[in-house]
């Protein structure tokens, strides 16, 4: 017999058979109040029980967001924007998991995921986020919903009178409301409460860090995994990668945006019905997000991460090869050397030192100044991790590989998630064997490490996958996922090594 059937703390839930009716889906459970009307700009809520089998057999809707647009010019809605009039709401805090469907199956590990589209767009019920053929590893797949843009991130003066326990990161905390939920009941569903993964990519990867170096999360999770949401930057920066505002400047932002919107207090505000303050937000164009609160958020995460001030659990690290580049922003040789003199003081001229100055021409010396900002923060995140006499296990990999279709995109942010949820067949590209072994093989890798921490084992029976080597600076080592798996030294270049010198000189 299969379960299709849980009981909840709020009540009974129904699933349906996936694809492989070995698998049990269930869509659109609630984890907490609808976050509407008094409940809107506020922490997640409990949820009310409900009577008899609720049927989760649908995603529910998204959080309000800019609708999708389907342009064939733009990588990313191409690649996942099939839906232009997807159904949204603010009344969105629901989850969704794929478990085994064995009546035996108990004491699983467990996944939860945190979307990624930079705090202001995305949802839990994307196609590649399908959870079953990670579930088919024996692993309970949990994808989340939670609130994005303004519905998620806005701060004001009256919110935070309030609630002053509270008073920001709704989007957050609604993250960590549905992993504490999942901590509560996923042993209904065969998972172990006690060995659960958070991860996520991009803007929920970046969640990922917020979540480890939160201060309330203590015994929430055992190990998490980070892709491309981890960045660091040594050069001038006028964006600053991972700067996050005091409350009382995100408080200031909201008494502009109130303004924006004609309106003086926070009752008015919250009289706005959904659809017209999404468009507001839309209208508006702030880049809304995580606010240092000193409840939930107590800084920046790379800094907090570095000085290890974290839930101490292994952790998976990586990006694409093409994503994130960062490169000093100068017009002139000039101004390069006026830069180099500001930011690195004493060590400028061994900064110029790695540059032909005389010779290269600004654009060639820019181009040689280039640095991945994510690869960086995870050199620094090795060196520190092993300064700290933490020793917890650090897996760093590099995604290279060849990706077809006729706009040759290169491996573009976001790429691998087809790859690690093993959803190749859902893309429109067309991926041949190679690609999808490679599939398979990252798909285990993830598995393997949500299983017990360390990503190494078999990949078909009987045939072990290449061995995976922890990162540490002693013996630097990534998996590079091109072709096929293979893991590989990766001594950082000199213009790297001090990169990272500097950058720890500020922590």
């Amino acid at each position: 017999m299969f379960i299709r059937k849980a009981l909840t703390e709020n009540g009974w839930v129904r699933g349906l058979p996936a694809a492989d009716p070995r698998i049990t889906s269930y869509k659109g459970i609630p984890f907490a109040a609808p976050p509407v009307g008094k409940n809107r700009w506020r922490a997640p809520q409990p949820c009310a029980d409900w009577e008899g089998v609720y049927d989760a057999f649908d995603f529910a809707p998204i959080a309000m967001q800019d609708s999708p647009i389907i342009e064939e010019k733009n990588v990313y809605t191409r690649e996942w924007s099939i839906d232009p009039d997807v159904v949204m709401s603010e009344d969105c805090l629901y989850l969704n998991i794929w478990a085994p469907a064995a009546t035996d199956t108990k004491n699983l590990p467990v996944f939860v995921w945190y979307f990624g589209g930079g705090l202001q767009v995305g949802h839990p019920s994307e196609m590649e986020f399908d959870g079953e053929r990670i579930a088919r590893r024996d692993i309970v797949v949990v994808t989340i919903n939670y609130r994005v843009n303004a519905f998620g991130f806005l701060c004001h003066p009256e919110i935070t009178a309030e609630s002053p326990d509270a008073p920001a990161n709704f989007g957050h905390l609604d993250q960590q409301a549905a992993t504490r939920w999942v901590k509560r009941n996923i042993a209904a569903f065969g998972g172990d409460p006690d060995n659960i993964t958070i991860g996520g990519q991009s803007a929920g990867g970046g969640s990922v860090m917020n979540q480890l170096t939160s201060p309330q999360n203590q015994g929430l999770f055992q190990r998490a995994i980070v892709e491309s949401g981890v960045a660091a930057t040594v050069y001038p920066d006028k964006h600053h990668f991972g700067y996050i505002p005091g409350l009382a400047e995100a408080e200031q932002n909201g008494e502009k945006f109130f303004r924006f919107l004609g309106v003086q207090t926070l009752a008015e505000a919250r009289a706005i019905d959904e659809v017209t303050l999404r468009d507001k937000v839309h209208e508006y164009r702030a880049n809304w997000g995580t606010v240092q609160d000193d409840l939930f958020c107590v800084g920046e995460a790379v800094p907090l991460y570095c000085r290890n001030r974290r839930l101490p659990c292994p952790v998976m690290m990586g990006h694409t090869a093409s994503e994130f580049f960062i490169s000093p922003e100068v017009e002139s040789k000039d101004e390069l050397k006026a830069m180099a003199e500001s930011t690195f003081g004493t060590d400028a001229q061994e900064f110029l030192s790695f540059f032909d100055l005389e010779h290269d021409t600004i654009e060639e010396i820019r181009k040689k100044a280039s640095v991945s900002s994510i690869e960086l923060a995870i050199r620094i995140a090795g060196e520190c991790n092993a300064a700290s006499g933490a020793e917890q296990p650090l897996y760093y990999y590099d995604f290279d590989a060849e990706i077809p279709g006729w706009d040759h995109p290169g491996t573009f942010h976001s790429v691998d998630l087809w790859f690690f949820f093993e959803t190749l067949a859902k893309c429109w590209r067309p991926f041949t064997g190679k690609h999808y072994d490679l599939a398979r093989q990252m798909c285990t890798y993830w598995a393997n490490f949500i299983r017990n921490g360390n990503p190494n084992g078999e990949d078909l029976p009987g045939q072990a996958l290449p061995q995976w080597e922890r990162y540490s600076p002693d013996a630097p080592t990534r998996m590079l996922f091109a072709d096929q798996s293979t893991s590989e030294p990766c001594p950082p270049s000199a213009l790297m090594r001090f990169m990272v010198r500097q950058y720890r000189k500020k922590l």
